[in-house]
């Protein structure tokens, strides 16, 4: 079943944050979360509290946008029926980042940077100003101006990136790679249960595919520009993609055999970043890639290499 999430930022939502700062409310919005739509009545009697009451916060939880309700009829008239619009609330400093240790590389690289493609439409590209070029014709992705972009999607194909290799620079072994990146399916318009197969690769090897569950629209992302149209994708899920010695890994789970060694990197001066939907995926869903000015999470395509001498 698709989750939906919310992130907010302390500083920027404390509207959303003291709605939620009252027992009352955190009990109304749990108890929808555990039995699903309810009405004033049914939820003011399961919590023993007066209606007068149960109204009240309800109408600061919707204000909030965290609660949604609907009027269905009822044998006299009609009803508010209830529910909760999100399955886990976030919250997340802007520009909060993890202190690097000693024997930690980390390189971010700007979503327009691709130094390979082949995708097919629907597809396009765009920066925080506006669409770059023009959509739907692949070979735009070849425009110069892709340099800016901080949003791209295409529905088969892929995207590759060439990053340093800088653990080879200064004669050290790498132990561990990961990537980091915030991406969704992709749909004309959006939908939340819309999977794809999303698979990556680094210096031609396949670590192992993602499913995607969807392509989120239901707000507005947290960095999404106000020009760009709500019927769009609005953000996707951070992802974190990693390889040891142990095998390979989306989020800490693993998904693959594929290890460090089969990496070869040590040869490599460069390491090659592969995001690819194939079109004869089980589930050829399409792809958003979310880069810095759109999406929940101010960031590009993020690689941190743990070495050792």
């Amino acid at each position: 079943m698709t989750q939906n999430f919310l992130v907010l930022d302390p500083q920027e939502d404390i509207g959303v944050l003291k709605s939620l700062a009252s027992s009352v409310r955190i009990g109304i919005l749990r108890l929808l979360h555990e039995r699903g739509g309810m009405n004033v009545n049914e939820i003011a009697r399961v919590l023993g509290l007066p209606q007068s009451s149960i109204s009240s916060n309800i109408q600061i939880l919707e204000e909030a946008g965290l609660l949604r309700s609907e009027a269905r009829r009822a044998t006299k008239g009609s009803q508010k029926v209830c529910h909760p619009v999100y399955d886990e609330i976030l919250v997340v400093f802007k520009n909060q980042q993890r202190a690097l240790s000693p024997d930690e590389i980390q390189i971010s690289m700007p979503l327009g940077l691709y130094t390979n493609c082949a995708v097919t439409a629907p597809c396009g590209i765009c920066s925080p100003e506006g669409i770059i070029g023009l959509l739907d014709v692949p070979d735009n992705f070849l425009n110069p101006d892709r340099m800016k972009a901080a949003l791209l999607w295409f529905t088969s194909g892929f995207v590759e990136y060439q990053f340093p290799n800088n653990a080879k620079l200064n004669g050290s072994q790498v132990e561990s790679v990961e990537f980091s990146m915030e991406l969704s399916s992709e749909v004309p318009g959006t939908a939340s249960e819309w999977p794809s197969d999303i698979t990556v690769s680094v210096n031609g090897v396949e670590l192992g595919i993602w499913t995607s569950p969807g392509d989120f629209g239901d707000k507005r992302g947290v960095y999404t520009p106000g020009w760009w149209k709500l019927a769009g994708s609005q953000y996707g899920m951070l992802k974190s993609w990693s390889v040891n010695r142990g095998g390979s890994f989306v989020d800490g789970m693993k998904i693959s055999d594929v290890s460090i060694d089969a990496l070869d990197l040590d040869r490599h001066r460069s390491i090659r970043l592969r995001i690819e939907v194939k079109p004869d995926a089980r589930h050829p869903g399409g792809v958003n890639i979310f880069g810095r000015g759109f999406g929940n999470y101010d960031q590009d395509i993020v690689m941190r290499l743990r070495t050792k001498r």
